[in-house]
């Protein structure tokens, strides 16, 4: 049944396949951006410190690395379907099993394990992967910033209906509610499925090269090894901001809707931003834009933690974020398309956003273990912007060409 599923079909034109990626990398995207509102009270309810709920989400930045390349290397070899469901059924049962997480273990394996397993076999990675594979090439910039655009307006979408839910109805049940909603990436995913390898219209050196000999090659390719580097920044910032942001903007004598508002500002803008950059990858060198949108990211950092904390710098703050956002990911991915075309393009850009995900995992546990100890995030902005700053200068030197193999293979 899964192997007729994958074949080709007539209905699944682009743009069928783009509007199907982009709903599911917006119902992915927008629940888990939004866990940090609940960060104060699941903290409040369980007497926990915020170094408890920042353990659970680190672990889920990892594991979501971690299953990243495993997820992006099975749908390579054997198509997206089944991982697609695997993932969304998994992310499901963390988000709505969180509301009945009592204890420490109970919340590291529902918010941890079971949201960051799931994320990596559903989330917008492996949606890009796929865009890579089914989308022609002049739709192919377009088609990676509309599917990063599309998991930020789930941001600015479940931010604020976070906590309207929260509101109206309490935290427990919206967790349940967005668990439950999980459920409509299985048909989406009949859109967006990839065939086998075996079964690859496009033969050729590129299609044939195995998993072993694509891994060897790429981790000994100078300019693959800088972007896996550089993107390490990219999941450090995030993550910190979106599980963090929220309660630093209450202790800083804002109320909770401001930060729920500001998270989903920064997705608003991310949608503009992430469109843009893929527009300009297509349009100037990749890595200078990378560049530019580090150094940049630590620039507007500088000037939030400076100035005096107010509604209107807050929001400010949000929309510059935005537009810096994920707009790292369609450079970063298209960058991966051009040294080893798309073969294993999901699997390679699964082993970059490992480097992201490990990041992640660092700027949300040291935002919780900075402020239990020290009771301020301070030490951590300025991280931020150290990371920022060794970015935007480890992906200068990258070589934006295809490998040799890949050349002679064109050739």
């Amino acid at each position: 049944m899964s192997r007729t599923l994958a074949l080709p079909a007539a209905w699944r034109t682009p743009a069928v396949v783009i509007v199907a990626g982009c709903l599911i990398a917006m119902l992915t995207f927008g629940p888990r951006s939004s866990l940090g509102l609940f960060l104060t009270p699941l903290s409040a309810e369980n007497g926990w410190g915020r170094d408890v709920f920042a353990l659970a989400l680190a672990i889920q930045n990892l594991l979501w690395g971690i299953g990243q390349p495993l997820a992006g290397g099975i749908a390579d070899r054997f198509g997206t379907l089944r991982v697609f469901w695997a993932g969304a059924i998994l992310y499901g049962l963390g988000i709505a099993l969180m509301a009945y997480s009592n204890t420490p273990l109970m919340l590291d394996l529902t918010a941890g394990v079971l949201i960051g397993f799931g994320l990596s076999g559903c989330s917008f990675n492996l949606v890009l992967g796929a865009f890579g594979k089914l989308v022609p090439e002049e739709w192919r910039g377009l088609s990676l910033g509309a599917g990063t655009a599309a998991g930020s307006f789930g941001q600015f979408l479940f931010s604020p209906l976070a906590a309207a839910l929260n509101n109206h109805f309490g935290w427990h049940a919206t967790l349940v509610m967005f668990g439950a909603l999980m459920l409509a990436v299985i048909p989406l995913a009949l859109a967006i499925s990839t065939p086998p390898a075996r079964q690859s219209h496009n033969p050729g050196v590129a299609e044939q090269q195995s998993l072993k000999h694509a891994l060897v090659e790429a981790f000994g390719h100078r300019s693959y090894v800088l972007l896996v580097l550089g993107f390490f920044t990219c999941g450090f910032q995030l993550a910190f901001v979106t599980v963090h942001l929220p309660a630093y903007l209450v202790d800083r004598g804002l109320t909770l809707e401001v930060g729920a508002w500001t998270v989903g500002m920064i997705g608003l803008f991310n949608i503009v931003g992430s469109l843009s950059a893929g527009w300009l990858s297509t349009r100037m060198p990749k890595r200078y834009l990378l560049s530019i949108i580090y150094a940049a990211r630590a620039a507007s950092i500088v000037a939030f933690i400076l100035l005096p904390t107010s509604v209107v710098t807050t929001l400010i703050f949000g929309a510059v974020t935005g537009l810096l956002w994920l707009s790292t990911v369609p450079p970063t991915s298209a960058l991966v398309s051009v040294m080893f075309g798309t073969r294993w393009l999901a699997m390679l850009f699964g082993f970059a956003f490992f480097s992201h995900q490990v990041g992640g995992f660092l700027g949300v546990l040291l935002g919780g273990i900075a402020f239990e100890r020290t009771g301020s995030y301070d030490a951590i902005w300025w991280l931020s912007v150290f990371f920022g700053v060794a970015s935007a200068i480890i992906n200068l030197p990258i070589v934006e060409k295809p490998v040799q193999r890949a050349a002679a293979a064109a050739a």
